[in-house]
């Protein structure tokens, strides 16, 4: 197999260098990476959508304990999880020479919680239900931390074994497949297994299923070993003294790094705007149901809307982001997730039978979430300077992300105590200043040579 140089003209006319493998070969191994990555995010999506974050497991832990605060914790674990597993994660996996063995580990990490949990509801549902609450929450953090290093490591893989120009086209089918087959998935299943909490079990076990059947799939990447940077072993104490370094280490080079490159602050100023939109999704199903006094029934309709919503949106954002840059699909997307408070607060308006009706319109443009997620970490991608910084450049944005989530308990106390919609108000002020901010980053997929002071 070779690889030979191409040179691609960008629309501002600028030369750049681009690695291409030969196709002509028969066996780009590009391609094959594309193929295992579609059927990878194809399982995890079917495996999601029967936990989905912004109806399903908000509405089973209300169903345990109905409790704005408790509701409130559900986002901050979900982000801290996440975001601190990458902060400490990035530099330790980007000196790795093979990284899909740890894609494979974290899928199977995320599947045994979801295993655990399934567990503890025959268990504990009926008879110690504060007990399962408390379970919930715990195996749910852990599961954050799990799915946190296997975003970032996805996202590390796709740096290296997929070029910035085929990735939104690696988005659209893995997406838009994923959303169909989730979505007959879970009309076949989800739907009966919502009828009662006693299934709920149920719900947990296909997670679990689908996320164990996803572990295999990385196995079969062409991944090309990397040169990776080994270290001493050490004693006890030597280590411990040596992860304290680390942390002091990261801490100056994250803030060195912001420092120097205004274009990662400025894009950690967009991401945190837009968690408010993170924030505050998990009390959209409990206005619903208090408020418009909407039946569990409809929970399948809302998970059925946001699949599809996000597959369609996924076939204009992933060609968008191809041919005209990830900068000016960020924008768009953070624009159009201010809709769903802004929507909400218009239902609030109408009588409460019109309003419970209608209540699926929100899940439209709650859909854009994931979408954008995605956009902000190929937008990562991209504005690292070179393959080494990615995953630091992924794992900063996700802190971003995350420290504005500190406020989600406060958040979840303030709907228990003022109602929901000055909270809608809130979130949707945030996020329309995050599509402002957004209009100042610049579109590094035009800028080939910048200049980037080394750390």
């Amino acid at each position: 197999m070779t690889s030979q140089q191409k040179l691609n003209r960008t629309s501002d006319g600028i030369l750049c260098n681009v690695t291409t493998t030969d196709a002509d070969a028969g066996n780009n191994p590009e391609i094959r990476n594309m193929f295992c990555f579609v059927i990878y995010q194809v399982l995890i999506r079917v495996g999601w959508i029967f936990k989905t974050e912004t109806v399903i497991m908000p509405a089973i832990l209300d169903a345990v304990a109905d409790s704005g605060f408790l509701r409130g914790l559900l986002p901050i674990l979900n982000r801290s999880g996440q975001s601190l597993t990458q902060l400490f994660a990035s530099g330790r996996l980007s000196r790795l020479a093979i990284q899909k063995w740890i894609l494979v580990c974290t899928s199977l990490s995320m599947a045994a919680c979801f295993a655990a949990l399934s567990l503890a509801w025959v268990s504990l549902e009926e008879f110690y239900p504060h007990m399962l609450s408390a379970l919930f929450l715990f195996l749910y953090g852990i599961f954050s931390i799990s799915n946190g290093l296997n975003q970032l490591v996805a996202a590390s893989l796709q740096g290296k074994l997929v070029s910035p120009a085929r990735r939104g086209r690696l988005m659209v089918v893995s997406v838009t497949i994923g959303s169909i087959v989730a979505v007959c998935v879970a009309i076949i299943f989800l739907g009966p297994w919502l009828e009662s909490r006693g299934n709920f079990y149920k719900i947990f076990g296909a997670t679990s299923l689908f996320f164990m059947i996803g572990a295999i799939v990385p196995v079969f990447f062409c991944e090309p070993a990397s040169d990776a940077v080994t270290e001493p072993r050490r004693h006890i104490v030597g280590r411990r003294r040596q992860l304290w370094k680390r942390v002091r280490d990261h801490g100056n080079q994250w803030r060195a790094l912001l420092y120097v490159n205004q274009d990662l602050m400025q894009l950690c100023i967009v991401a945190a705007s837009f968690s408010a939109a993170l924030i505050i999704f998990p009390h959209y199903q409990a206005f619903a149901r208090e408020c418009l006094a909407v039946e569990s029934s409809s929970l399948l309709t809302w998970v059925i809307v946001q699949n599809v919503a996000t597959g369609f949106v996924s076939l204009v954002a992933g060609p968008a982001s191809d041919r005209r840059g990830t900068r000016i699909v960020l924008i768009w997307l953070i624009f159009l997730s201010s809709l769903t408070p802004i929507t909400v607060l218009t239902l609030s308006v109408l009588s409460r039978d019109v309003a419970a009706n209608l209540f699926w319109i929100v899940y439209v443009p709650l859909g854009l979430n994931p979408i954008t997620l995605k956009i902000f970490t190929n937008y990562a991608l991209e504005l690292a300077p070179k393959t080494s910084d990615q995953a630091r450049y992924v794992s900063i944005v996700g802190a971003a992300l995350a420290l504005p989530f500190l406020l989600s308990p406060v958040v979840g106390i303030a709907v228990d105590m003022v109602g929901s919609l000055p909270v809608f108000i809130g979130g949707a002020a945030a996020i329309l200043l995050g599509a402002v901010a957004a209009t100042k980053l610049p579109e590094p997929r035009f800028r080939c040579v910048a200049s980037y002071k080394q750390i």
